[in-house]
């Protein structure tokens, strides 16, 4: 049975099914497909799949040329119905992880996704769970689920965890070129997932198992957010003692060697920055440990949108207005530049403490023409002299790469710049900078 799924794979006869069709499903989907694959996507929302074979993409880093020509080759099928996953021959899990408001890990989407597969699955599948979440997910949630109708993981199918390392907008880094690592609950899993992706991804790493895969991802995460929040802190420091923590930065990253930059902001957002060092932090719980790095960070990080919202009553104070009825504008309310994903993005926690202060907000995204915050509802305005002359504050909370930031500066009154996106105009002094 084994040598028979090998030979499916290395003759591109394997079928490929994909649950999930976000930022993570969706490119891996229609990289699978590029690579000679027949690959099913499948996802619970039928708007999401209406779009899809509309050939109408709700990703930027997804052309609807890529989209059509999956779909017309007849690589690509887009459906709701997970009945498809009896005549697969390997089926890759990316669901969300998101956390409850206990701050605990959600694997609910998981769960829901692996009893689906456990419904229609058949002997010789191979199954790999890529959603971001704690170590031991794969072997304590979902192996228990596919080993309850008596099939035997590495005997009758296959499991194995492989991280996602999508980076939305990255033009240099895709699904095909980020090397792909993989952890089997057995050995055969590992080697027949590695097998699998190594048909369209240039550089597979196995690991020893899908715990270490697991911690592989958690370990790439939280060394983000705690240099993320190390570089905050620092800020905060420059702040104190009169320094422009930008050019501390720009002079540090001249070291070869033993450096590497990161840059402070007004915290952090997306799925996984914020949210998968706290998986991390959950689990070591369970067993004794407090990840006092990780906390730490956290809340640094978390503290952000507030000292934003200082930096603007300082900046208004500047100029003898209160922060009370005056005219925000926030430019950029995506959590990152140049998408147009809003998940966890501190644009919301700002917009929300200016408006329980009493300020009047407006917000432009180019990507984002709607925004709903709890009960607040907004609609973005125009790129225009009016938009930002007739506001007593614009803050650049997200530095798009579409934006014309020295029509900004010469059109509004008083400007909070968080991400350095005016750094080549120092002399102005209508410019607060973290």
């Amino acid at each position: 049975m084994l040598k028979q799924l090998e030979q499916k794979i290395l003759n591109k006869k394997a079928k490929i099914g994909v649950i999930g069709l976000g930022y993570v499903g969706l490119p891996l989907a229609l990289t699978f497909a590029k690579g000679g694959f027949r690959v099913y996507g499948i996802d619970i929302a039928k708007d999401r799949v209406a779009r899809l074979k509309a050939c109408r993409p709700y990703i930027l880093d997804v052309s609807s040329s890529e989209i059509k020509e999956a779909l017309t080759s007849g690589r690509l099928t887009v459906t709701t119905d997970f009945s498809l996953i009896k005549v697969l021959d390997a089926v890759i899990i990316c669901v969300p992880t998101p956390l409850y408001k206990t701050k605990e890990p959600d694997v609910s989407y998981i769960v829901a996704a692996v009893e689906k597969i456990k419904t229609y699955m058949k002997r010789g599948q191979i199954v790999v769970l890529e959603s971001t979440t704690y170590p031991g997910t794969t072997e304590e949630v979902m192996l228990p689920v596919l080993e309850s109708g008596g099939l035997k993981e590495g005997r009758d199918f296959y499991l194995a965890f492989s991280p996602e390392r999508i980076d939305p907008s990255n033009p240099k880094y895709h699904t095909k070129n980020t090397p792909k690592i993989i952890g089997g609950i057995s050995k055969r899993s590992t080697e027949i997932a590695k097998l699998l992706y190594e048909q369209v991804i240039d550089m597979v790493v196995p690991v020893s198992s899908a715990k270490v895969a697991e911690m592989v991802k958690l370990l790439e995460n939280t060394f983000r957010i705690v240099n993320i929040g190390m570089v905050n802190e620092i800020m905060l420091m420059c702040d104190r003692l009169g320094i422009n923590v930008w050019e501390v930065i720009e002079a540090a990253k001249t070291k070869p060697y033993g450096f590497m930059p990161f840059y402070p902001g007004p915290g952090v957002g997306g799925h996984c920055i914020p949210i998968d060092p706290i998986y991390l932090s959950w689990k070591a719980r369970m067993y004794g440990f407090e990840a006092r790095f990780i906390d730490l960070a956290s809340y640094v990080n978390s503290e952000m949108p507030q000292y934003v919202v200082n930096k603007i009553i300082e900046g208004l104070n500047g100029h003898k207005k209160p922060l009370r009825s005056s005219k925000i504008l926030i430019l950029g309310v995506a959590y990152k530049k140049d998408v147009k994903d809003l998940r966890e993005s501190p644009a919301l926690d700002i917009i929300e403490l200016l408006v329980k202060k009493g300020a009047i907000v407006s917000y432009h995204d180019p990507y984002l023409p709607y925004l709903k915050i709890g009960g607040i509802n907004l609609k973005g305005v125009g790129f225009n002299r009016d938009s930002f002359a007739g506001s007593d504050c614009v803050v650049i909370v997200t530095d798009h790469s579409n934006i014309d930031y020295g029509f900004i500066a010469k059109n509004s009154k008083l400007i909070v710049d968080t991400r350095n996106a005016l750094k080549d105009m120092r002399d102005k002094s209508n410019i607060v900078r973290l």
